[in-house]
């Protein structure tokens, strides 16, 4: 019992120091590091943990037990959204409908194509795969660990100073965590993380979610 209550005492301060200590630490040291620099470092301290201290397999990475059935129902899900968001830009931020492909192509194809590799996906690896192995066991609750996954992944915004960027994900991060709970596909959840960060990004949002974007426009 004693040896228990240490364990979950020792991953409640990992997980705090991992998921708040480090976003913190880039807000208070935004000069010093790049938000996107520590994501890959980052991604080979979580292969070390979760290849000596959990039962994760590297098939993980493609398993797709999702039937397209499903995948065609998300889809019309996000195609959804795509309005709503489009709308939003177009009523209340007019000026920037459209920032990024407009205002420079090349960038916009760069960054479509890179995202899904070097940042979506290592962000679903680390909020979803991660979370849910590392933590799991301890909390056993499963909406317990979709919400914790949730305020992880949206705390992780917050150096971008915007209450849109920590909403946004927010909501995302339970509808990620909760497909992820259902399918434990992180290449399903990583595939609609690129669909909507892309969708972002491209409708004229993307500001909130790039510090530097309007040097490149």
């Amino acid at each position: 019992m004693e040896r228990s209550k240490q364990r979950r005492i020792y991953l409640a301060v990992e997980f705090i120091l991992f998921f708040f200590g480090i976003p913190m630490f880039l807000l208070l040291e935004g000069d010093l590091l790049h938000p996107s620099s520590v994501l890959l470092p980052l991604l080979a301290f979580v292969f070390l943990l979760l290849h000596y201290f959990t039962n994760f397999r590297w098939s993980e990475l493609w398993h797709f037990p999702v039937k397209w059935g499903t995948v065609i129902k998300h889809l019309v899900v996000a195609f959804i959204v795509s309005l709503f968001m489009m709308a939003w830009v177009y009523l209340f931020d007019r000026g920037n409908l459209f920032n990024l492909p407009a205002g420079n192509w090349r960038v916009w194809l760069l960054l479509s194509t890179l995202y899904p590799v070097f940042s979506a996906s290592v962000q679903e690896i680390i909020f979803r795969t991660f979370i849910f192995r590392r933590y799991e066991g301890v909390l056993g609750n499963q909406q317990t660990i979709i919400l914790i996954s949730a305020i992880a992944f949206s705390f992780a915004h917050i150096f971008y100073f915007h209450f849109v960027s920590l909403l946004l994900t927010f909501v995302l991060g339970l509808y990620l965590s909760w497909l992820y709970a259902r399918f434990r596909s992180v290449l399903f959840t990583a595939f609609l993380h690129s669909l909507y960060g892309n969708m972002i990004f491209t409708i004229g949002m993307g500001h909130y979610f790039w510090i530097d974007m309007f040097n490149w426009i």
